[in-house]
């Protein structure tokens, strides 16, 4: 299916160096043309001849041995690449990659490339979680490095926490689907989609608000996903620290709960698919402070009042659009999500449990269940949240359809 196309995977030195050989097995036998480049560090853990078995290509592993054929080894395979998969990646690898040095066939490898860096950290939770680590993330995210996350869990150094790589279908299953949607038809042309996105923020005086976790990911995953599928897409987002995507037709930057009811009233007539993921404030303080409250030695009371519910005040005057919300719940899950069905004149709504790992606020992936009008629930497991994104897509354009 996908052979013409070629990966270069990159394995650094880590324990979990030894899962980099199944992902090339199972990578091989979709189709995909592997080339394996590793680290002198990765050597320690895991022989080349198992690679070259399993790729069915010489690996390297030296700037300077011997080259296998009379081409610039590093130039010819970055040209080669559709895409670079680091699995798994180092914290040594992405602080050398953030900040441009070249000193081993890997990186000067990826260096040379034009093509999409995919990179799947794993190491100690410490590691990971250290600022500068994440600064060199965010960093080649902002030159647009794709990174799937680690998971939470047991570490072979016997810590527990995030770091773990992610499970290996996890990452074959996102390789496939980003030439699945490179290659994907654009069933969403001139389409139109508005998109809610990110947290709300009411204030109490010019210092202080009340608000939420929301990260914004997931509505701007469903954004960059619409894009790809040639939607004409307008993103209404509270702030995050996420890029706005590119091709996004219209963008509106909101704070409150009733600015976002502005853009969206204004904006709703003109939508064919209305994607309601922001979360939204249920109240707002019933009086604004212009001047920053004082500390005094009695406690502070804030009266609060409740917002408009705009996911409501939309179906009402829903016409012809599709409708879709979103039901981010703690516990009865299910149940509030059904409700607000009816309640709301949704066509259907996504439901995810903010226990669960994996599912919450701030994370790459999600957990949902989809539920329609008639009660129809689909349950999905742990997915990125572009996966999710074209499921939620793929059922929207069906009702747009009906």
């Amino acid at each position: 299916m996908y052979n013409d196309k070629t990966i270069v995977v990159g394995v650094t030195g880590g324990i979990a160096a030894y899962k980099s050989c199944d992902i090339v097995s199972k990578l091989k036998k979709l189709g995909f043309n592997i080339h394996v480049i590793m680290t002198k560090s990765a050597c320690e853990f895991v022989q080349p001849m198992t690679f070259q078995t399993l790729s069915n290509n010489f690996v390297i592993n030296h700037m300077f041995e011997e080259p296998k054929t009379w081409e610039v080894e590093h130039i010819e395979l970055a040209k080669k690449a559709d895409m670079f998969l680091i699995v798994p990646a180092s914290a040594n690898f992405i602080g050398k990659m953030a900040n441009g040095i070249a000193d081993d066939m890997l990186t000067t490898t990826v260096m040379a490339t034009k093509s999409q860096v995919v990179i799947a950290p794993a190491m100690n939770t410490n590691m990971y979680e250290n600022s500068i680590v994440q600064d060199n993330i965010k960093k080649l995210k902002e030159h647009s490095c794709l990174f799937i996350e680690p998971d939470e869990g047991l570490l072979a150094c016997g810590d527990i926490g995030k770091g773990k790589l992610a499970h290996v279908d996890t990452i074959v299953n996102y390789v496939e689907n980003y030439f699945t949607n490179k290659n994907i038809n654009k069933d969403l042309k001139d389409i139109k989609v508005l998109i809610t996105a990110g947290p709300t923020i009411e204030a109490i005086d010019p210092v202080r608000y009340i608000t939420n976790r929301s990260s914004g990911k997931m509505g701007y995953a469903i954004a960059k996903s619409a894009i790809e599928r040639g939607a004409k897409v307008t993103l209404v987002s509270g702030k995050t620290n996420l890029e706005i995507p590119k091709g996004v037709d219209k963008f509106i930057s909101i704070e409150s709960a009733e600015n976002l009811y502005d853009a969206m009233t204004e904006k709703f007539k003109d939508a064919n698919i209305v994607i309601q993921s922001a979360a939204v404030a249920d109240y707002k303080p019933k009086t604004y402070c212009d001047k920053k409250i004082k500390k005094s030695d009695d406690d502070l009371i804030i009266e609060l009042d409740r917002n408009k519910d705009v996911a409501m005040e939309l179906g009402k005057i829903k016409e012809n659009q599709v409708l879709i919300g979103f039901a981010a719940e703690t516990n009865d899950v299910l149940e509030n999500a059904k409700k607000k069905i009816k309640k709301k004149n949704l066509n259907f709504i996504v439901a995810n449990d903010l226990t669960k790992s994996g599912a919450g606020f701030g994370t790459d992936t999600n957990i949902v269940k989809i539920i329609d009008v008639h009660g129809n629930i689909e349950e999905f497991p742990k997915l990125l949240k572009e996966e999710v994104g074209n499921i939620i897509l793929d059922k929207a354009l069906k009702e747009l359809n009906r």
